[in-house]
């Protein structure tokens, strides 16, 4: 591991490759889970506050759902999360024309009807930020449904960190990021 300002990150996040394939796995990353995905309590708010320029991206199953959940829950270990249909899919989720799953709320974000792209847990994956006290652990999430996008990142040799670029900047900032990139390119790891 290596630390970054108040973070410890995973030499897996500089050393895996990963790019997404959503030819091969159709988004299933929104489908699969035991919860639905963490949110902080603004973006809870944000998503709330956005939720009648996302509904018409969603599918009337998730309409249904959330007037029955609400906007967010809180999940079997206590953390607040997006709610999810019959113990799977992501209430925000819809599939396009081509079969793949995708995130209204990113949706309403690319055409324009919000300023707010979708949680920043979900612009971040397969990377998941533990919150401490007095430092964030910044790791690799290495799961079963991503075989292909960790085949597809080999093949054009993308690591982790560079195929997360934005979210990253989003999370930690531009600073924060061209010393991950230091310390990644320097092989200090």
């Amino acid at each position: 591991m290596i630390q970054i300002d108040n973070t410890i990150v995973s030499f897996d996040v500089l050393e895996k490759y990963f790019l997404c394939d959503l030819k091969q796995c159709k988004g299933i990353c929104c489908v699969e889970g035991a919860s639905g995905a963490p949110l902080t309590e603004e973006e809870a708010k944000i998503v709330e506050d956005a939720y009648p320029e996302i509904e018409p991206y969603l599918p009337a199953k998730s309409k249904e759902e959330i007037a029955l959940q609400g906007y967010s829950v809180i999940d079997q270990d206590g953390d607040l999360v997006t709610p999810i249909i019959n113990g799977k899919e992501c209430v925000y989720a819809y599939e396009d024309k081509v079969g793949v799953t995708k995130c209204g709320i990113e949706k309403a974000f690319l055409d324009g009807k919000i300023s707010f792209r979708k949680p920043i847990s979900c612009h971040l994956y397969p990377i998941r930020i533990t919150e401490y006290e007095e430092f964030d652990a910044v790791n690799y999430e290495r799961i079963e449904i991503c075989k292909a996008a960790r085949a597809c990142g080999l093949a054009e040799r993308l690591p982790v960190y560079r195929f997360l670029r934005e979210p990253l900047i989003r999370k930690y900032g531009e600073e924060w990021y061209a010393k991950l990139e230091i310390a990644a390119e320097a092989n200090i790891f």
